[in-house]
């Protein structure tokens, strides 16, 4: 009887064995699927900048504006932490957006301690502009791809925002 409970010990190694190997391969294509993502978005965001130039700000400043237009009213420590900046840097940011007139701070009518940073028209404009002239360099090359390829990138976007959330 021994022998008989050897084999099964062999058996479950094997396949313990087999089954790591899978594991590792998996892990490698995940990496290496992860690679080539960052990859194109860092390529991507890269292409899309130069359009950024025409706004005539910096990043930071076009960075901090996006939030302040497209998530509505945020106080300054909201925003340095959404920025992923210290206070004292965003507190320099939002001094330069309002001297350029894209920002205003309101103060809180409850507590006059708490001031919003809130967009201008102008501000919105700048920024409605500047996505506007980056989504027409993704359109032309969208465009460009015959129309399976558009029909996959299409179908790879709900993963690739499940991605972004996850």
């Amino acid at each position: 009887m021994p022998a008989k409970s050897a084999r099964p010990r062999s058996s479950l190694s094997s396949r313990s064995s087999r089954n790591s190997r899978v594991a590792r391969r998996t892990r490698t294509a995940d990496v290496d699927l992860a690679d080539r993502l960052h990859s194109a978005a860092i390529h991507l965001l890269r292409r899309l900048r130069r359009e950024d130039d025409a706004s005539g700000l910096p990043a930071p400043q076009l960075s901090a504006l996006s939030v302040v237009v497209f998530g509505g009213p945020i106080t300054l420590g909201k925003l340095a932490e959404a920025e992923q900046v210290r206070p004292p840097t965003i507190t320099r940011v939002v001094v330069a957006l309002e001297a350029a007139e894209l920002v205003k701070r309101d103060v809180d009518a409850d507590d006059r301690r708490v001031a919003r940073i809130v967009a201008t028209a102008k501000g919105t404009k700048l920024l409605i502009e500047g996505r506007r002239r980056r989504v027409a360099v993704l359109t032309a090359s969208i465009e460009r791809l015959p129309r399976a390829e558009r029909k996959h990138l299409e179908a790879a976007l709900p993963i690739l925002e499940k991605v972004i959330r996850a």
